[in-house]
This record gives structure tokens, C-alpha cells and sequence, in this order.
């Protein structure tokens, strides 16, 4: 069964809801542009702007341990820089990442809206060209939708895709086969990716994202019905180039 890529989504702050792109250009060695670009760093988190390195999560709010973040709803705009936060459908804060003034909006914002769970205020931190991944190295996360079938099926309910924050999640072909491609290169498009492993699966997955609420323990059911806890992997871009909606996936 051909391959083709279904959606595509980018998380410009890391924790907070995804964005749908029909289409993105991608370079070598990045991961989407402006995917995990911001995160909200605890008051405690030495993150050094000028000189930036890989840090673990749990040095930000994430989704893991902070899951009132799925209430929130946000659109970024990569041109103007401007960051709109919406709960229930009503905005809440919109404010310029591009200067102090706007960035101190969202922080006290933050403060307020996560008081308790915060390690002193919130501060929402960038630095040019480094990526707020889960993992240290730049890539792309890939999921197969058959694969997100088959923990429906053991599930016995709907799982949402977005529980999984997959940059690209694609349709066709059967349950699990992109554990196959494990450091094999794939095409999409014109794009060549080189996979590099599989995604370990963590708390932040019980979250529904549409109610917020921690109603289904993913890392279980992983265990439980497949005697692993991952879902989707990691790719690296070896080339410039674009990806769109329903754009086709080589594995030969």
C-alpha cells in the first residue's frame, strides 16, 4: 500500500498546541522551521541564551507533568513574530517575541495561569538556531496513522493523533512498519531523511488534548499490548527541499 503524508504540525512553543501546515521547506540537519523554537523555562532553569545547549525537559512546563497547558490554544506567526494565546476560544494574551515588552506578557501571563506548578515565574527563553527537542540532536518526528490505529484497537476507544506532537504523520501501509526504517534513509517528496530511532513514549501522552484531561495511560497500553513503550520516530533532513500534504513516503 503507497504512503503518503497526511499532516503536518510544528510546535513553536514547546509544550503548548500544534500548528497544521500543508506545507514547510526543510534544511539539512534542522527540524522544521520554528518547531520548539520557544519554551517556558521554570524561574529555576539556567538557560544560557548566549551560549545554548541541550537541556531535559523537565526543565520547562511540558505536557508531562503540566497538563493544563492543553487548555490553552496558540498561533504563531513566523513573519511578525507575534504569539497569540487562546482559552476557550477567547484570547487571552497576544504579544510581540520579538522584544522584551511582548516576551514579559507572556511570562506574566504564565505566571499566573500556571501558579503552583511553576519553580519560580516562568521565562519564555529562545536562542538563535537551537531547537527545544526532546532529544539533543535536530530532527523530525514521523508517525504512521496505522500504527496509531492498531493502540485504538487495544485501547478499545479513539486515541487523537496530537497526543503523540508528530511533526508528520502519515497514512497507508501497516501498523508499525516505520520501526523498519531505523537507520535506513526514506524520501517524502524531493526530501531524503535518514531515521534515526525510535520514540519513547512518556506521560505527556495521557493527555487529551482537546479536554486536557490525563484519561488514558498510552505508556501502559504500549506495554501491556506490544511490549514496548514507543511510538513514531526520529529523522534526521539531509537535503533542502519541501514537504507537503499528500506528498508521497519512498522506503526503497
Amino acid at each position: 500500500m503507497s504512503l503518503e503524508i497526511a499532516r503536518i504540525c510544528r510546535y513553536p512553543v514547546k509544550g503548548l498546541s500544534a500548528e497544521n501546515l500543508e506545507r514547510v521547506r526543510v534544511a539539512p540537519g534542522e527540524g522544521l522551521p520554528d518547531d520548539r523554537r520557544y519554551a517556558l523555562a521554570h524561574g529555576s532553569t539556567a538557560f544560557d541564551v548566549a551560549a545554548p545547549e541541550w537541556m531535559p525537559k523537565h526543565n520547562f512546563l511540558m505536557l508531562a507533568k503540566n497538563e493544563r497547558l492543553a487548555k490553552l490554544r496558540t498561533i504563531y506567526d513566523s513573519q511578525t513574530r507575534m504569539l497569540t494565546v487562546e482559552r476557550d476560544g477567547k484570547q487571552v494574551v497576544r504579544a510581540d517575541l520579538g522584544n522584551a515588552t511582548g516576551r514579559m506578557l507572556v511570562e506574566q501571563f504564565f505566571s499566573a495561569y500556571m501558579s503552583g506548578e511553576t519553580r519560580g515565574n516562568p521565562k519564555l527563553v529562545e536562542a538563535p538556531g537551537h531547537m527545544f527537542s526532546d532529544v539533543a540532536r535536530k530532527v523530525v518526528s514521523i508517525i504512521g496513522l496505522a500504527s496509531v490505529a492498531d493502540i485504538e484497537r487495544v485501547a478499545r476507544a479513539p486515541v487523537d493523533p496530537v497526543r503523540f506532537r508528530a511533526n508528520l504523520y502519515f497514512a497507508g501501509g501497516r501498523p508499525w512498519e516505520e520501526f523498519d526504517w531505523i537507520d535506513r534513509e526514506i524520501a517524502i517528496g524531493a526530501v531524503r531523511l535518514k531515521v534515526v530511532k525510535r520514540i519513547v513514549r512518556c506521560a505527556a501522552t495521557t493527555v487529551n488534548p482537546q479536554t486536557a484531561t490525563r484519561d488514558m495511560n498510552i505508556p501502559r497500553l504500549l506495554q501491556e499490548g506490544f511490549r514496548h513503550v514507543d511510538c513514531g520516530i526520529y529523522a534526521e533532513v539531509l537535503n533542502d527541499g519541501e514537504i507537503a500534504v499528500g506528498d508521497p513516503i519512498g522506503t526503497s
